[in-house]
């Protein structure tokens, strides 16, 4: 009797379970842009037109690394899924207004090139691109990235915007002064600070944010651990001497600097934060506690970067730790599996 021919099929899936869905990168990628405008608006009401320079400066230069590294290894084209728009843009609203246009270039290929093409491309990568890019920039441009503050326009007449610079409200926390009077709750609420061209506004980054949790671009929970961490703490142990109440710390804490935008788009990164729920709660807290301890003690009056990726590099731990079982595997399977293990190696000695 002949033998029967059996066909042979091999499939590649994904890990189960499988869910159909439309979205892909290039959709995730267009929602972040979109969520990042209200902040790109707000810096071009208070800057005018130099935020748009250094971002189209960043958002080409990153493009184009991506695109002449993937050419001359011959890999397929991966503009398209607008990753490196993303990386681009984050950079640029990483830096100051004042920030001259050469120097995103620099950063984004560092940011493309060195962190993200190199360790196999989108979603192989163990630091955020942008951030890391943002860390190169500050170790080797710190006077232009720390010491050149623009003075937004609502608090100086349309001349004075290029010639006249001011500190931070970072700053003063640093230093334990009082903030000054034109640095209230509202002006740190709607943008009216010195400041990265795109941390100025908390309602903006706020809405941004928002927009991108009810789209389930990102979940909730990386954000509100990050920031109620940085809130309990600076609530409880306060800090700034005399001239501030805990709230006001608190408040103070909140509203400067870059914590809203790490929170809604840095820290929630898909290739460098957890996966799991309960990792991506200890995963925010880390950034807020990491954050607190770098303002507090560091020597750069922001923490918001060096904490996300510090944090990064813990992600895969995290995930370790609270990592799930296989579906249909009782806890009794997996102790019966360990100590066959174990008489295993037992046994081999």
């Amino acid at each position: 009797m002949a033998a029967e021919k059996k066909e042979r099929i091999i499939l590649d899936v994904a890990y189960q379970p499988q869910v159909r869905t439309t979205t892909d990168t290039r959709r995730l990628m267009l929602d972040v842009i979109i969520a990042l405008l209200p902040a790109v608006g707000v810096a071009v009401w208070q800057f005018g037109c130099k935020p748009l320079i250094v971002i189209a400066s960043s958002v080409i230069s990153a493009v184009f690394f991506e695109w002449l590294y993937r050419k001359l290894l011959k890999k397929d084209c991966s503009v398209g899924d607008l990753s490196a728009v993303v990386t681009g843009l984050l950079l640029a609203l990483t830096l100051p207004t004042s920030t001259p246009w050469w120097m995103p270039i620099i950063g984004t290929f560092f940011a493309i090139v060195v962190v993200k093409q190199l360790y196999g491309g989108l979603g192989k990568n163990f630091l955020n691109p942008a951030l890391a890019g943002r860390a190169f920039l500050l170790s080797s441009y710190t006077i232009n990235m720390t010491a050149a503050w623009a003075k937004p326009a609502t608090l100086s007449s349309p001349a004075m915007v290029d010639a006249v610079s001011m500190a931070t409200p970072l700053s003063y926390l640093k230093s334990g002064e009082a903030l000054p009077v034109y640095y209230t709750v509202k002006n740190l609420l709607i943008g009216v600070v010195p400041g990265c061209i795109g941390e100025l506004s908390v309602i903006a980054l706020t809405v941004g944010g928002l927009y991108l949790i009810i789209r389930k671009v990102i979940s909730w929970r990386i954000p509100v651990a990050f920031i109620g961490t940085v809130a309990v703490i600076t609530l409880v142990f306060g800090g700034g001497g005399d001239s501030y109440t805990n709230v006001q710390w608190m408040l103070a804490n909140l509203f400067s600097g870059g914590l809203f935008l790490g929170a809604f788009f840095m820290a929630t990164d898909y290739a460098t934060s957890p996966v799991t729920l309960p990792g991506q709660l200890l995963y925010g807290c880390g950034c807020g506690i990491l954050t607190i301890m770098i303002r507090y003690f560091g020597g750069f009056p922001e923490g918001v970067s060096y904490a996300i990726l510090i944090m990064n590099l813990c992600a895969w731990a995290i995930d370790k730790a609270f990592r799930r079982h296989q579906f249909g595997v009782s806890k009794e399977d997996i102790a019966a599996e360990k100590a066959a293990k174990k008489a295993a190696k037992e046994a081999a000695k």
